[in-house]
């Protein structure tokens, strides 16, 4: 099967198949990937992969539907902020603490200053599941939605602040968390971002990209119930084969 000889070589071999395309000219962004269903993954958790100049794309049944942003959203704030604000220093600080340490007060003064970022930037990336909520902090996305903002930013603005903040994250965020978790366990991979809820049952997400891919997770559970999932997701369901899930923590 096609997609488990591609996934195994990403996966299983650390993407040492795609290394040598890190530094290569930005590949022109393709509107529709192929899917695939990536399958054996509890519902609790949705995964969204996409591999960029393989003109490919899994996910989970559900990679579409849309969940709580979490810290997620940040991304589309930040790049937003970037791109169409006013320029200025303060801007860029609260931008930087915002993906590299998911500070929540630098968001609340971004949406402040931007109130529209989130919808504006749905709009722009065409992300369906993507809308603002009374708060930035209940505003939702999908998995789906995250993966493809994140591959048009690789192939179309390589040098955004917004993935070289992602790349040099924080191991502990602005409120003590350990950043460690989900997608960012995967080899290969170069930069990430994370969320988490503080109220209500407890929902995790993370980002991350590397040499041509990008992927997406968010769990109804806790960090390790994520990196469990994300890690059998790619290995057991998807390759046939169970490696060991990395402890969090």
């Amino acid at each position: 099967m096609r997609c488990r000889t591609v996934v195994a070589g990403m996966f299983a071999a650390g993407l040492c198949l795609f290394a040598g395309h890190a530094a290569a000219d930005p590949v022109p962004p393709v509107a529709t990937p192929t899917s695939m269903d990536m399958p054996g993954v509890p519902g609790r958790t949705s995964i969204s992969l996409r591999v960029d100049f393989l003109n490919l794309q899994l996910g989970t049944a559900n990679d579409t539907e849309s969940r709580s942003g979490l810290s997620l959203v940040k991304l589309y704030m930040a790049d937003y902020a970037l791109r169409h604000g006013d320029g200025s220093a303060q801007d860029r600080q609260l931008t930087e603490r915002m993906i590299r340490y998911s500070d929540d007060s630098a968001a609340d003064a971004s949406a402040a200053k931007y109130p529209n970022a989130i919808d504006a930037e749905a709009a722009e990336y065409g992300l369906p599941a993507t809308h603002s909520g009374p708060t930035w902090g209940q505003s939702s996305t999908s998995t789906a939605d995250i993966t493809k903002f994140l591959d048009r930013k690789m192939t179309t603005d390589p040098g955004s602040p917004v993935l070289a903040w992602m790349a040099t994250a924080s191991p502990v965020a602005a409120d003590g968390t350990a950043q460690n978790w989900g997608t960012a366990r995967l080899p290969g991979v170069i930069g990430n971002k994370w969320g988490w809820s503080d109220y209500g049952p407890q929902q995790v997400g993370s980002a991350s990209f590397g040499p041509g891919f990008t992927i997406s997770a968010q769990t109804d559970g806790s960090p390790a119930d994520q990196t469990a999932d994300v890690v059998s997701g790619l290995t057991r369901s998807v390759l046939g084969i169970h490696l060991p899930v990395p402890k969090v923590g």
